[in-house]
C-alpha cells in the first residue's frame, strides 16, 4: 500500500526525464548491435543497460566496468568447471552453490563499488552453466560464455558512451556540495555545543548525521575515477580528508562532554566567555586567506587569554576539566584546519599531501567489516541456490534452470540489506506485475512487429516508465524489478517465436526462484535493525579492548577512523529501542575518549613515572579490558568489575599524590577525568577520584 501511495505521488523532474530517455537510447543501441551481430541472447544487452542504469556518469561507468570484469571472471570459471562437473550432478550443485556463496561472502566484506564485481562473478557462473545445460544440444559452454561476455560488453560500452556524451551528469558536484555541507554543519555544531543550556538531543542527531554521511561519501568518492568533473581522480584525497574529519568529530564530542562537566559553574559571565570563545574560534577558522602548510599548527594566543579568564571564574577542582577542554579545542582547531587545507588543495587539483600530514588512507582502508553477517549472507545464497538446483535435478523440469538462476541472483542482490524481506516482496510482486505486462507485449503487440524501428517504438513507453522509477531512491527497487524482469522475459531474438507453454513455464520458474531466495534469506540472513545495531555495538567494544594497549600514532588513528566509520553505519540503523539509541550515542562518546586510553598506555610504559603509579595504571588497563569484554558479551558491567575499577582509580589517585613531576600528574588527571566521564559514567560506573589543580 505504501509503495502505491509513492507511485501516485511521484512527479518526475526534468533530470529524471533526461536520465530515462538516455537509458532508453542506450538500451535500443545495445539491442540493435546485438541483433546485427546475431548474438545468442540479445536480451542480456538490453537487460544489462537496465541493471547498470544510473543518473550519474561516473557511477554508471564504474558499475559498468566492474560488471564487465565480474562477467569475465564468471565466464572463465564457468568454462573451467562445467566440463569436469557435468556428469556428477550433486557435486555440480554443491560446487556452483558454494561458489555463489563464497563470492557473495567476499563481496559483503568489501564496502566499495568493487564488491559488485565479486558478487557478479558468483552468480554469473550459475547463469552461464545453467543456460549451457539447457541448450547443450545446440551450443557449447564456451559459445555461451563468450556470447554472454559480448552481450554485457556491448551494453556497458553503449551505456557509458551515451551517459558521457548526452547531457552528462557528474557526481563530483554532489560530493562537493555534501562535503561543504558537512563542514558547515560542523561549524554549526561547534557553536551549538558552546551555547549554554544546549541539551544532548539538540546536537547528537546532527553528529550522527555527519558520521553517517562520511561513510556514504567514502564509497561515493570511488566513482570520481570514472568521470570528467573537476574532482576527477580525487578519490584518495577526498577519502583522506574524510579520515581527518573523523578526528575533528571526536574532538567535538570530547569538548561537549567537558562542557557538560562545567555546567554547574556556568553563570552568565562564564557563559558569555564561552560564547566569545566560540565566536573567536569560528572567525579564526574562517579567515579569508589561503592556508599554508607551515601555518597549520599556528594558534592564536587570544584563546589562552580566554581560558585564563575562565579559570578565574571557577574553583580549582575544575582546573583539570578546563585544561582538558583547552587541549581538545587545540586539537579540534588543528584537525579542522587540516581538513580545510586538504579540501583547498583538492579544489586546486592537487593530489599530494604535505609532509606533516600522515595519510591514514591505506591500500585497503580499515573500515568496518562484519564477517558474521557476510557468512550468513553467503550461507543464505548457498542454500537458496543448492535447493533450487536440487529441485531441478530431482524433477527433471526443463524450466528448472530459470528457477535456479533467479534463486542465485535474488539472494545475491538483496542480502546486503539488513532485512531484505520487504525488498524481496517488492521483487516478488514486481515480477508478477512484469509478467502481466510481458504477456500483453508477447501475445498482443509483438506478433505485428517486423522491423527494429517498430520494436524500439513499442518498447519506449515501458523502458522509459520503468527507468523513471529507478531515478528515485524510494521507487528504485520497483523500477529495477519491472524493467529488468520485463525485458528479460520478452526473450527477444532475431528469429522470434512465440510458445505459450514455454513462456508460462519460464515465468512460473522465475517466481519460484524468487520464493527460494525469500525463504532462505528470511531464515538465515534477515535481522531486525535492533539485532544489527547490537552486533555493531559488540564490534565497537571489541575495538575498544584493542585501543586500551595502543599508543597514539598512525596505527591508532587508522583504527580510530574505523571506529568512527562503524558508528556512521550504526547511526544509519532505524532502531526503535530507547536503550539501543542511548547505547549508540554512548558509543560515539566512548570513542572520543580513546585518545585518553592511549595516553594512559604511553604513561604506563614510560620510565619517567614511579613504579607504584606504573603498576596502578597497568591494573587500570587490565580492568578496562575486562570491562569492554563484559560490555561486548553482556551489554553491562558486573559488580565485581565496578568495584575493581573504583579501587584501581583510588590506587592511581593515591600514587599521584607522591608523584613529583607536575606535568605527568596533570596529564594523568586529565586522562582519568575524560575516561571517567566519557566511558565509565556512560556504562553506569560511578567513580570517586578527586580532581586536583
Amino acid at each position: 500500500m505504501q509503495i502505491l501511495k509513492q507511485l501516485v505521488a511521484y512527479r518526475p523532474s526534468k533530470l529524471d526525464w533526461v536520465f530515462a530517455i538516455k537509458t532508453y537510447i542506450a538500451a535500443m543501441l545495445a539491442l540493435f548491435i546485438s541483433f546485427q551481430l546475431d548474438l545468442l541472447n540479445p536480451i542480456w544487452s538490453i537487460g544489462t543497460v537496465m541493471i547498470i542504469a544510473n543518473p550519474y556518469a561516473g557511477m554508471l561507468s564504474s558499475k559498468a566496468l566492474y560488471r564487465l570484469a565480474g562477467t569475465a571472471i564468471g565466464a572463465i570459471v564457468a568454462v573451467i568447471l562445467m566440463p569436469h562437473l557435468i556428469n556428477t550432478p550433486w557435486l555440480f550443485a554443491s560446487v556452483i552453490a558454494g561458489w555463489v556463496g563464497f563470492c557473495l561472502y567476499i563481496s559483503l566484506l568489501d564496502r566499495t563499488p568493487r564488491s559488485y564485481m565479486l558478487m557478479l562473478s558468483g552468480y554469473t557462473v550459475a547463469m552461464i552453466v545453467f543456460n549451457a545445460i539447457n541448450s547443450m544440444d545446440t551450443h557449447s559452454i564456451f559459445d555461451i560464455a563468450l556470447a554472454r561476455f559480448l552481450e554485457i560488453g556491448i551494453a556497458v560500452i553503449c551505456s557509458a558512451v551515451v551517459s558521457a556524451v548526452i547531457l552528462p551528469v557528474h557526481i563530483g558536484p554532489i560530493i562537493q556540495q555534501r562535503v561543504e555541507g558537512n563542514l558547515a554543519s560542523l561549524d554549526t555544531l561547534f557553536e551549538k555545543v558552546f551555547t549554554p543550556d544546549t541539551k544532548i538531543e539538540d546536537y547528537s542527531q546532527n553528529i550522527a548525521a555527519i558520521t553517517r554521511d562520511m561513510s556514504e561519501l567514502h564509497s561515493m568518492a570511488v566513482h570520481l575515477w570514472f568521470e570528467n568533473s573537476e574532482l576527477r581522480g580525487m578519490t584518495k584525497p577526498v577519502q583522506e580528508m574524510l579520515h581527518q574529519l573523523a578526528m575533528a568529530v571526536t574532538n567535538l564530542v570530547a569538548m561537549s562532554e567537558r562542557l557538560k562537566q562545567l555546567q554547574p559553574v556556568q553563570n552568565s559571565q562564564f557563559s558569555q566567555a564561552l560564547t566569545q570563545l566560540s565566536n573567536d574560534v569560528l572567525v579564526f577558522l574562517h579567515q579569508d586567506k589561503v592556508l599554508q602548510e607551515q601555518e597549520l599548527e599556528d594558534l592564536s594566543d587570544h584563546f589562552s587569554v580566554i581560558f585564563e579568564q575562565l579559570r578565574q571564574q571557577v574553583g580549582s577542582e575544575y582546573f583539570t576539566v578546563l585544561n582538558s577542554l583547552q587541549m581538545d579545542l587545540r586539537h579540534y582547531i588543528y584537525n579542522v584546519r587540516i581538513v580545510r587545507f586538504i579540501w583547498q588543495r583538492i579544489q586546486q587539483g592537487r593530489k599530494d599531501f604535505p609532509e606533516n600530514i600522515v595519510p591514514l588512507t591505506t591500500a585497503y582502508p580499515s573500515l568496518h567489516r562484519d564477517h558474521g553477517v557476510a557468512v550468513r549472507g553467503g550461507l543464505a545464497a548457498l542454500c537458496s541456490t543448492f535447493f533450487a538446483i536440487a529441485v531441478w535435478i530431482l524433477s527433471g523440469w526443463k524450466a528448472g534452470f530459470m528457477m535456479a538462476q533467479m534463486a542465485a541472483v535474488c539472494s545475491c542482490i538483496l542480502t546486503a540489506i539488513d532485512n531484505p524481506i520487504p525488498a524481496l516482496k517488492i521483487f516478488f510482486w514486481g515480477s508478477i506485475s512484469a509478467f502481466c505486462i510481458v504477456f500483453v507485449y508477447v501475445f498482443a503487440i509483438f506478433p505485428s512487429i517486423s522491423q527494429f524501428w517498430q520494436l524500439a517504438l513499442v518498447l519506449a513507453p515501458a523502458v522509459i516508465a520503468f527507468t523513471l522509477l529507478v531515478a528515485r531512491p524510494n521507487l528504485m527497487a520497483l523500477g529495477l524489478v519491472l524493467g529488468v524482469v520485463s525485458v528479460m522475459s520478452m526473450n527477444l531474438q532475431n528469429r522470434y517465436a512465440i510458445d505459450t507453454i514455454s513462456f508460462l513455464d519460464a515465468d512460473f520458474a522465475m517466481v519460484l526462484g524468487v520464493l527460494c531466495a525469500l525463504v532462505s534469506v528470511y531464515f538465515i540472513r534477515a535481522m531486525s535493525p535492533e539485532e544489527t545495531a547490537t552486533r555493531i555495538l559488540q564490534r565497537h567494544y571489541r575495538a575498544m579492548q584493542k585501543m586500551v594497549h595502543m599508543s597514539y600514532g598512525t596505527a591508532f588513528r587508522v583504527r580510530l577512523r574505523s571506529m568512527i566509520d562503524r558508528i556512521g553505519i550504526l547511526n544509519s540503523k532505524l532502531v526503535q529501542s530507547q536503550d539501543i539509541k542511548h547505547a549508540m550515542h554512548s558509543a560515539l562518546v566512548e570513542t572520543s575518549a580513546t585518545v585518553d586510553l592511549s595516553r594512559i598506555h604511553e604513561l604506563a610504559s614510560s620510565q619517567l613515572i614511579s613504579p607504584t603509579l606504573q603498576q596502578a595504571l597497568v591494573r587500570l588497563q587490565s580492568h578496562c579490558v575486562v570491562l569492554f569484554q563484559e560490555l561486548e558479551k553482556q551489554g553491562q558491567a558486573t559488580t565485581k568489575t565496578h568495584e575493581q575499577l573504583v579501587l584501581a582509580l583510588q590506587n592511581i589517585d593515591a600514587a599521584l599524590k607522591g608523584e613529583e613531576n607536575s606535568n605527568i600528574k596533570q596529564r594523568v588527571y586529565m586522562s582519568l577525568n575524560n575516561i571517567q566521564n566519557s566511558i565509565f559514567k556512560h556504562v553506569g560506573i560511578q567513580t570517586h577520584v578527586e580532581q586536583i589543580a
